[in-house]
């Protein structure tokens, strides 16, 4: 089997190749270094957090900002997008309050889900983003069906779908790919190939020779594109962004990136990952890197730099003291949007719980 040719437009050292630079103002470059720094700035508190007890669970997305940012800033605002689980930044990018986002972390009462999802699975009709997925592979089918959905009322909506290198394994995988080839919807299925599906080395995963080499058998693009040069990223999910609301149909990305931290907060990577390796990847970080382009650019300075990654902390501290601030959801939320109409059982629970709510008897706290 041919091995795919992985798309590159920046190197390490932070230089480009010209010619397939993606047309993206200076103020739009900047902004997507400003969308990375903030992320890691959140994953930075958010584990930290999780250790010190204040939240119950976290997945980061420290190493893999270029390809989340990179193919979150492709999509358009009437697109939707179906996440794995280290896609939240994307919700940020399409105007999520930063507070709420924090409030679903803590489970208080700006959490518009009411402390319902366990922590770290956002979600937001308004921005057309579907819950985070810890359920492997579920959220592919989802999007092929959003998909199918769209070119059935012939609007020009394109769906993204999230997905690990691990759920390519699923059936849920080849399912939504045969039917989304077939049916010419307009989908794009973007595989963060991070090495790991927790604790399965990628070598063990497939003996395909990567994941996007597996689009031919389903009748539709494959494009292999370096996961830690944002700008390559950008570009590949454009073009297939693009090509499926002209009606070209479907295209599978495989970002090929790595993933520094755990699986999750759950999770210890030394016990399985060699060290080498790691560090070898490390050199890869596509934070810096990309910082490195601009200050070759003249883009960002130090001081702009330092500036950017002030504004991004202080931004994420002041979410935080908000959402520890806020009380726990207000018990009666626990019997909203569970029946349209409420039946006479939910009607005495919920008469229960406010006789004991009036006499302090339930705190409407949701602990973890």
């Amino acid at each position: 089997m041919t091995e795919a040719a992985v798309l590159q437009i920046l190197s390490p050292s932070g230089e480009i190749e010209k010619s397939l630079l993606p047309e993206l103002t200076s103020d739009e470059l900047v902004g997507l270094y400003k969308h990375m720094v903030r992320t890691r700035a959140i994953d930075t508190r958010m584990l930290a957090l999780q250790r010190q007890g204040r939240i119950g669970f976290y997945g980061t997305c420290r190493g893999q900002e270029a390809a989340t940012v990179g193919s979150g800033a492709a999509v358009e605002d009437r697109d939707w997008v179906f996440p794995a689980l280290r896609e939240g930044a994307v919700l940020l990018m399409r105007g999520y309050p930063m507070d709420k986002y924090m409030g679903q972390l803590v489970g208080c009462a700006l959490d518009p889900t009411h402390g319902r999802q366990m922590p770290c699975h956002f979600s937001s009709a308004e921005h057309r983003f579907v819950s985070l997925s810890s359920v492997i592979g579920t959220q592919i089918s989802q999007t092929m069906g959003a998909a199918w959905g769209a070119k059935i009322r012939k609007d020009d909506t394109v769906v993204m779908g999230y997905m690990g290198d691990g759920a390519t394994s699923s059936t849920d995988f080849h399912c939504a790919l045969t039917f989304a080839g077939v049916h010419k919807l307009p989908a794009v299925f973007v595989c963060q190939n991070n090495q790991w599906a927790i604790s399965v080395p990628f070598s063990k995963q497939t003996a395909s020779d990567g994941i996007a080499v597996k689009a031919v058998a389903y009748g539709m693009p494959g494009v292999a594109v370096d996961g830690n040069d944002v700008l390559a990223v950008y570009r590949a999910t454009k073009e297939a962004v693009d090509r499926a609301r002209s009606g070209g149909g479907p295209t599978l990305i495989e970002a090929i990136t790595y993933r520094q931290e755990g699986h999750s907060s759950s999770d210890d990577p030394t016990r399985y990952r060699d060290a080498a390796t790691h560090a070898a990847w490390m050199e890869k970080d596509p934070v810096r890197r990309y910082r490195n382009y601009l200050e070759l650019e003249g883009l960002v300075t130090e001081e702009l730099d330092r500036q950017i990654e002030e504004e991004a902390k202080q931004a994420v501290n002041a979410a935080i003291a908000a959402a520890e601030a806020s009380p726990p959801p207000e018990v009666w939320t626990l019997f909203t949007d569970v029946y349209d109409k409420p039946t006479d059982a939910l009607r005495e629970q919920a008469a229960t719980v406010a006789s004991e709510s009036a006499e302090g008897e339930a705190e409407g706290a949701f602990p973890l």
